[in-house]
């Protein structure tokens, strides 16, 4: 059956990236017969210019209707004085509310090849591979009340309300557990317990689904305590569950870990696989427009969509291969770029891993 692809480029170097990566699913159609359908969309600044909301109701249909969704990224200068009602970002969150994506994976992959472009000794993160699992539909990011208000005493005061229910983190964490079955059975849960009501009971929660998977290593960390591992020893951790806001700043932590940003893709999945596929680093406004960015964490997004929402593990096997060749072949964007290699731009880039998918 022809699955329908909803490709969202968004703002920034959004569609920049977002080209090349359409050139891979299109190599793949043409050259191992995925069987797809792709539909251009708006999300972001660049809805509320067209359309006057940053997930117009036109936007919200064709999502509904998708196998699964590509993004670039949202957001930019130019949208941060409006209401803060239409800002970019507010489209990203309510897509995944609308859509019910719940579940975010974050693999933090250390391709060898760019060992030398980390921060870190190459030996601390040489063989690095973890997988961070967020859970993005609840947490101080949608909890209510929220807002900005005027006290008694003329001073203004912004509030935002942490709250999780147990259906909620028992969701997640089957998803996490389930995740770490398919690779080393390790499963670190990530909270503030000692201080925060909302983490208590995440690790309450965490640990009764646990019973159901005898064959997992669960333990447990504070997120002051992951941070500063993640930096001395990353490598003790296989998979990371955590809430919305933990998971949001761990995930970037350990994206530069990896060499860049500009490397790192994520699936934002609902209970039945669906999902929205984007990388990590934003919209880069300061680039945008230059053909310097990054689309590697794009292709690699690419590849996710492929094995979460198409099933065809193969071809996002494909995909992966493909992108490790062309770092073998020492071609480097500007973010990856080191001596005695051939620096590329964006269309370059995507050129080269169409070529060694075609090859």
């Amino acid at each position: 059956m022809t699955a329908k692809i909803l490709i969202l480029p968004g703002d920034g170097i959004g569609p920049e990236i977002v080209a090349e990566a359409v050139k891979v699913l299109e190599c793949l159609r043409q050259e191992y017969g995925l069987d797809v359908v792709l539909e251009q969309g708006l999300l972001g600044g660049c809805a509320v210019d067209a359309l006057g909301a940053p997930y117009p109701e036109q936007t919200q249909r064709q999502a509904r209707a998708a196998d699964a969704i590509l993004l670039g990224a949202v957001g930019g200068p130019k949208w941060e004085q409006i209401e803060r009602p239409l800002r970019p970002e507010r489209g990203l969150l309510a897509i995944r509310a609308d859509l019910e994506l719940f579940a975010n994976l974050r693999p933090a992959l250390l391709y060898p090849q760019l060992a030398s472009a980390s921060a870190l000794k190459p030996e601390i993160v040489a063989g690095l591979d973890i997988l961070i699992v967020r859970e993005l539909n609840g947490d101080i990011y949608f909890g209510q009340p929220r807002g900005i208000r005027k006290l008694d005493n003329g001073e203004r005061e912004g509030f935002n309300t942490m709250r999780y229910s147990s259906s909620e983190i028992e969701r997640i964490a089957r998803v996490a557990f389930e995740a770490a079955r398919k690779r080393h059975r390790k499963l670190c849960s990530v909270d503030k317990a000692n201080v925060l009501e909302s983490s208590e009971l995440w690790r309450e929660v965490v640990e009764r689904v646990g019973a159901d998977y005898p064959d997992v290593t669960l333990s447990h960390m504070y997120v002051d305590n992951a941070a500063m591992q993640l930096v001395r020893a990353p490598k003790q951790f296989d998979v990371i569950v955590t809430g919305n806001l933990f998971g949001d700043i761990l995930s970037d932590c350990a994206a530069m870990l990896t060499g860049s940003i500009g490397m790192l893709p994520s699936a934002s999945l609902d209970r039945n696989g669906k999902g929205l596929y984007e990388p990590i680093h934003g919209s880069a406004p300061d680039i945008a427009g230059k053909g310097m960015a990054n689309p590697l964490a794009t292709i690699l997004s690419v590849a996710m969509l492929l094995r979460y929402s198409l099933n065809r593990l193969d071809l996002a096997e494909r995909v992966e291969a493909a992108v490790g060749q062309v770092l073998d072949q020492g071609l480097r964007t500007l973010d990856i770029s080191a001596p005695g290699m051939t620096a590329v731009g964006t269309q370059a880039m995507g050129d080269a891993v169409v070529a060694a998918l075609a090859g």
